[in-house]
């Protein structure tokens, strides 16, 4: 029988799973975050650690994601899920967090483990807190990729989005358009109590330029912004834009 090990003797394995979190932390990598950065945008990182008050954010899940090995089995790079959940503290009162990572393929549903993104639904569900979503991603049911990956889409069936609509009636849902927001994750801004999109830098729309100009039958060049022009989303649903109910810092 193998011999129970000292403190000391778990370091290595200690070790590498810090080194995998340093991975995840990387997101995108250094130029896909500079990226989003030149756009004017956070990353879901930097909205975490302005929003939640300062070392009460736990982040549940950080190691889901896809690894890459070599011929000796060793970790050679990560791309973590493009989803980042936990909870902490607002003001001192508990909140989770579902967060977009859209330095991984756009935060694209279709890039992210389903599993870690419905876990933040059920620990508000279950834990009875508040949930945030910070939206910065597409849907992805009928993407291309996924369907050479998986061979169908997720779409209709949306796995664990009934927690979703269970959420309403339990827990204060809110929920912040950060980018372009399309598809599914349209869908999760919709599906809230409470909802700000964020003028100039954000749209919220069911499809992008290209599909509804192949729907028209047209060659316009349809911009996201004349599509979905932040002032006009006011009065036709529960989505707040830009200054007009809330106060946004001019970088999220």
């Amino acid at each position: 029988m193998e011999e129970p090990r000292d403190e000391e003797g778990w370091e290595p394995e200690v070790a590498e799973l810090r080194r995998r979190e340093d991975l995840a932390k990387r997101m995108g990598g250094a130029e896909r975050v500079e990226r989003q950065r030149a756009t004017g945008r956070l990353n879901v990182r930097e909205r975490i650690d302005r929003l939640f008050d300062p070392g009460t954010f736990h982040e549940t899940g950080a190691l889901a994601g896809k690894g890459t090995y070599d011929d000796e089995g060793e970790l050679t790079d990560f791309q973590p899920a493009n989803v980042v959940i936990g909870q902490g503290r607002i003001e001192g009162r508990r909140a989770i967090l579902q967060g977009d990572d859209f330095t991984v393929r756009g935060g694209a549903a279709d890039a992210a483990i389903w599993q870690k993104a419905i876990y933040a639904e059920r620990m508000a569900h279950d834990l009875r807190l508040p949930l945030i979503r910070l939206v910065d991603g597409t849907g992805g049911g009928g993407s291309v990729k996924t369907l050479e990956q998986m061979g169908f889409t997720y779409v209709p069936p949306l796995p664990g989005f009934d927690l979703v609509g269970q959420n309403h009636a339990i827990v204060p849902v809110l929920a912040a358009a950060l980018g372009p927001v399309a598809g599914l994750g349209a869908a999760r801004v919709v599906a809230s109590h409470f909802s700000v999109i964020v003028r100039g830098t954000a749209q919220l729309f069911v499809a992008g330029p290209p599909v509804v100009a192949a729907s028209m039958s047209t060659l316009e060049n349809f911009s996201m912004m004349t599509l979905v022009p932040s002032r006009d989303l006011w009065p036709a649903s529960p989505v707040v834009t830009g200054m007009e109910r809330t106060t946004l810092s001019s970088t999220v």
